[in-house]
């Protein structure tokens, strides 16, 4: 009995999992949430020290 609770918990664990990245890829969630972080990103790279030999 005990292991069909923990199966059933599994299950929905990875039912959750699922559907959360489906609708990230269909909504192209990744990319639009890359899009407002990119202006933050692009401050710290810009501001990074380069090595001139390279």
């Amino acid at each position: 009995m005990i292991f069909l609770k923990i199966l059933l918990i599994v299950l929905i664990v990875l039912l959750a999992l699922f559907l959360l990245t489906f609708l990230i890829y269909m909504f192209n969630l990744d990319m639009k949430l890359f899009a407002k972080l990119e202006p933050l990103l692009g401050k710290v790279y810009d501001r990074r020290k380069r090595d001139p030999k390279v």
